[in-house]
């Protein structure tokens, strides 16, 4: 037995004003072709996919346990189908205490809960000189390293700061075992960019953020990502990235995607909160440690597609980059576009981009 629904329908080829019907999968689309601002049919779109996600709901990924199932039904409240749990920076033994809650909620995904794909292991190979908001536990890896935490989770991502001693072979080694390495909390170089581009690394981690800036003599990595990449992430809360450095981005690299990098204080009043060994801040919108760092974000999806298209693009094109741009970075071709065959993953909003409802693997939330 079918499910259907009817709107606005954002498919590969365009908008459709028609029928979706559905089980776990799309099983057709039938309509025809629209502009959607001719009809007053709300808004059909592929469910968002975050490939950064630290947190929600007051739980943090580092916690372990049962922690990343809460934080991915937070999420998936604000049209979050799929998602990648997030590490620290931090000593093996919180990572692997992470990574094990992840590799549970991998497995098998819960009622009410966006799909965790796997981990993004953000740290710990990363530069010391980098930090941002992470803990002070930076080390240098080895391909044996990061085996041993794959038999806890599924690793589908891994921030790399390239320019540390071996970690260009690092990165060849990685993508060669068909993981997805981006640079990120750098000290590099242009030349250290697009040397890890050549070995295989494939986007950054919220670009700008944590890396070194472009000047006209010295292009920094963020020189790397504008001029080589295809594909970066970025957090489009308005805080961490000025909107026209945002606007900047969009015009260089072709398949620019949002990620919330949130926090466990989404979705929660203003006080403080843990992000992994750090006691951190929310208030004024923002997440700080006691310096004024900014230490990820409460940004939920829903409110990055507003804020994009608050910036001037359209709806199908900010669709694709909360959503679309994401799976294709992972090469999930059954995720993130709304077509007969991939997962029924989808979010139905209003005129206002108000989310109305959200289905998961068909199931309606």
């Amino acid at each position: 037995m079918s499910d259907a629904i009817k709107g606005n329908i954002l498919t590969p080829s365009g908008w459709v004003h028609g029928e979706l019907t559905f089980n776990q999968r799309v099983s057709a689309i039938d309509g025809a072709s629209t502009d959607p601002a001719l009809n007053e049919a709300a808004y059909i779109l592929p469910g968002f996919i975050d490939l950064h996600v630290h947190g929600g709901g007051g739980r943090d990924v580092m916690e372990g346990g049962d922690a990343v199932r809460t934080i991915a039904a937070i999420h998936a409240r604000h049209g979050t189908t799929s998602m990648l749990a997030t590490t620290m920076t931090a000593p093996p033994e919180d990572i692997d205490l992470a990574l094990q809650g992840i590799g549970l909620a991998a497995a098998a995904r819960g009622k009410g809960e966006a799909r965790v794909l796997g981990a993004h292991l953000e740290g710990p190979f990363i530069n010391s000189g980098k930090l941002g908001a992470q803990p002070p536990y930076a080390r240098s890896a080895k391909l044996a390293d990061v085996r041993k935490l794959e038999q806890l989770a599924p690793l589908k991502l891994i921030t790399v700061a390239p320019e540390l001693e071996g970690h260009l072979a690092l990165v060849r080694e990685l993508s060669d075992a068909g993981m997805r390495v981006q640079i990120g909390h750098t000290l590099g170089s242009y030349e250290d960019g697009v040397a890890a581009l050549e070995h295989g690394a494939h986007g950054f981690t919220h670009l700008f953020n944590a890396m070194t800036g472009l000047h006209h003599r010295e292009p920094g990595m963020v020189g790397a990502a504008l001029a080589h990449a295809r594909f970066a992430e970025f957090i489009p809360d308005l805080l961490h990235v000025h909107p026209g450095a945002i606007k900047t981005a969009l015009r260089c690299i072709p398949h620019l995607y949002c990620v919330t990098d949130s926090t466990s204080a989404t979705g929660m009043p203003d006080g403080e909160y843990m992000l992994g060994r750090h006691k951190v801040m929310k208030c004024m919108g923002g997440v700080r440690l006691p310096d004024g760092t900014l230490a990820g974000s409460t940004l939920t999806m829903d409110q990055a597609l507003r804020n994009l298209v608050g910036l001037g693009l359209d709806l199908a094109d900010a669709s694709a980059r909360v959503s679309t741009y994401a799976a294709d970075y992972l090469g999930l071709s059954e995720r993130g576009r709304l077509a007969p065959g991939a997962f029924a993953d989808f979010v139905v909003l209003d005129r206002d981009l108000n989310l109305k409802a959200v289905y998961i693997e068909g199931e309606l939330l």
